[in-house]
């Protein structure tokens, strides 16, 4: 282990995240992502690729040490002074939905890359490394398992995932992964990240709801993660009729029954919510067969999502209970057949009471207005609290939702929550000179 000069750490600059930078990376992330609308990376598709090679070559401007595992997750490593200490890491995605914005997890990545070009710029050196990780596959709209690239980092992917096609394309996950230069083959083989060798692990973000800008406040705490159960494949199979030749007691409707079996849902979350307890309900795909529905016949076919979040993993399977119960209902009711599909779902997790702790003792040395809340969105720093990792999230306002092209993010926010991102790195990295 190298010994570090401690008289010199009072004369180094303090380090400051380049805002044109930033601005300059978001830019070129646009070019990269734009589908005429909207941000489309898909997850393991060529405008993914592209952006992992646009942070490796500021990377290699920066003289930062760049590593790819077997998944092609990347990390981006600034040396510390003793490289047995366990590192400090921070990260984010930045494949999108299609048609989505262009701040949705490459906020983050950004973010982390900042700091280090910072820490580099100013001649700061920590004293454990410093590591930022741009996950693959985050977003789980094209292939339906959750925290995809962050699980691969943790060899917690099963390696019959690997079949699994993506859902524009029919294409298995294993073949864009050789396509990506990953190397599928190793899956349950190579060597993955150790928990106990991980300090902690800070993910800034957007928020993806009105929570902040409705309060006016810039950033927020995060103080836990919302779990999910998911269908994400539901059909309801019911009869085609004559819509005026066939009386109700006749008909087999699958709208009919999935109208019963969603409102019956919506209800019992209300009772949830009075009852004071916390989750929500989304029906994110309701559709009938275009090509046999019309307006003069019984529809004999809907098609649909349901996706139940909550930090309280007990509700989520009383939920889930409930599903499955009112699918059973409506097929007597309506004379139908439900075929749920597959369940998918993620685990809560809880944030850090002391990293939580030390963001807001830094943010109120900033004189930067904060306010915790929880996430109802899945993010990849869920995989690594449920590793056993100290986790937090870091928010940023975010005025327009998310998942669409209009997310909206005022560099003035973002640079913020960088600047608290830096501060709690560099807190919890060690204050070690050059």
């Amino acid at each position: 282990m190298a010994s570090s000069p401690a008289a010199t750490t009072d004369v180094i600059s303090s380090p400051v995240p380049d805002v044109a930078l930033g601005c300059n990376i978001f830019d070129r992330l646009h070019q990269i992502g734009f589908d005429g609308r909207g941000m489309t990376r898909p997850s393991y598709g060529q405008e993914e690729n592209l952006a992992h090679a646009l942070f490796m070559d500021i990377a290699r401007e920066y003289g930062l040490e760049i590593r790819r595992d077997w998944a092609s997750n990347l990390f981006l490593t600034l040396a510390g002074w003793d490289r047995s200490l366990p590192v400090v890491m921070t990260g984010s995605h930045v494949d999108t939905v299609p048609c989505g914005g262009n701040f949705d997890g490459a906020a983050g990545a950004v973010a982390g890359l900042l700091v280090l070009c910072s820490w580099v710029k100013a001649g700061f050196r920590p004293e454990r490394d410093m590591t930022l990780i741009v996950t693959r596959a985050e977003e789980s709209v094209w292939f339906p398992l959750s925290y995809l690239g962050s699980r691969t980092a943790f060899g917690l992917l099963d390696p019959s995932a690997l079949d699994t096609p993506r859902s524009d394309d029919g294409v298995s996950l294993r073949q864009h992964m050789l396509e990506c230069g990953a190397q599928p083959d190793l899956c349950g083989r190579a060597p993955v990240l150790d928990p106990t060798k991980i300090d902690c692990f800070v993910e800034l973000h957007i928020e993806q709801g009105p929570v902040l800008s409705e309060a006016g406040v810039p950033v927020g705490i995060v103080t836990g993660i919302c779990g999910s159960t998911r269908y994400r494949s539901a059909v309801i199979h019911g009869e085609y009729a004559h819509s005026g030749a066939t009386p109700r007691r006749f008909r087999s409707d699958a709208v009919m029954a999935g109208a019963s079996m969603m409102m019956a849902l919506h209800e019992a979350w209300q009772k949830v919510e009075a009852a004071g307890e916390e989750m929500t309900l989304t029906f994110g795909v309701c559709q009938t067969d275009p090509t046999q529905a019309n307006f003069a016949a019984v529809p004999g076919r809907l098609e649909l999502v349901i996706d139940i979040r909550s930090r309280d993993e007990v509700l989520l399977e009383r939920m889930d209970a409930l599903v499955i119960a009112q699918a059973r209902r409506v097929e007597t009711d309506y004379h139908v057949q439900v075929d749920l599909g597959p369940r998918t779902r993620s685990t809560p997790a809880v944030m850090d009471e002391t990293l939580q702790t030390q963001a807001r003792s830094l943010a109120a040395e900033m004189g930067l207005p904060v306010l915790s809340m929880p996430s109802g969105a899945g993010h990849d720093a869920a995989t690594f609290a449920g590793q056993g990792v100290p986790t937090e999230m870091l928010f940023v306002r975010n005025a327009n939702g998310s998942h669409n092209p209009d997310e909206s993010m005022e560099m003035d926010d973002f640079m913020q929550g960088v600047e608290l991102l830096e501060r709690l790195l560099r807190a919890r990295a060690g204050k070690m000179a050059s």
